[in-house]
């Protein structure tokens, strides 16, 4: 049974991500600062690294962990590394374990800063920068590993409760051509195509999960 590793999965999309894995014969492991198998700051190098080595071998890895737009204001500085670098330092950790062929990680960026912009200057700019690392990634691990991305819109999570019934967010459901807020699970099916077989030319894509909302900006 094939590990992967799912960063900050232990609520929203990390958790449907995890829960659809293990449905498809996958074998989780939830990394989370709370509520996962393993408490893991993705920050920490050394932490990082207890971790891959508790976790033990792993093909699949999903980075998914990051600070909320929404959440304590963040020096530009410390919001680049909360969300790319730390990306960056899962990563690295984790391919230097040497996964075996035919291994995946996806990347959950967004599509604030790849196709729109938000009041977070940091949140943008840190999106922006998992997309352009995914890249980076794809021509320079492949064919052994791939490296896709995936950019959800306005998600009904934990961290958004309450955003869909305001004047904001009753806007962009109306706005959205499938007429609804995104759920975690649509964005979880996104995230496993990826790591499947099914998806073993795809390597270097950002993909949108947004209903068609940024088709209509």
């Amino acid at each position: 049974m094939d590990t992967v590793i799912v960063t900050g999965g232990g609520s929203g999309i990390g958790a449907a991500v995890a829960r659809l894995a293990a449905e498809q014969g996958l074998r989780p492991v939830v990394w989370d600062l709370r509520g996962g198998d393993l408490e893991v700051d993705v920050r920490d190098r050394a932490a990082v690294e207890a971790a891959l080595a508790e976790t033990g071998p792993a093909r699949y890895l999903v980075n998914n962990a990051g600070p909320a737009s929404g959440g304590p204001a963040l020096a530009f500085g410390d919001g680049l590394v909360a969300t790319a670098g730390s990306m960056e330092l899962v990563t690295s950790a984790w391919l230097a374990t040497g996964p075996p062929e035919g291994s995946a990680v996806v990347n959950v960026a967004s599509v604030a800063g790849n196709f729109v912009g938000t009041d977070s200057a940091w949140y943008s700019a840190g999106k922006a920068a998992i997309a352009g690392y995914t890249r980076h990634l794809a021509t320079r691990v492949a064919p052994r590993v791939r490296a896709n991305a995936v950019a959800p819109g306005f998600i009904d999570t934990p961290r958004m409760a309450g955003f869909a019934d305001t004047p904001l967010g009753r806007s962009l459901i109306e706005r959205n051509p499938m007429g609804r807020a995104g759920r975690p699970e649509d964005v979880a099916a996104a995230v496993l195509f990826l790591l499947s077989p099914a998806a073993a030319y795809v390597n270097g894509v950002l993909l949108p999960v947004d209903g068609g909302w940024t088709v209509t900006q």
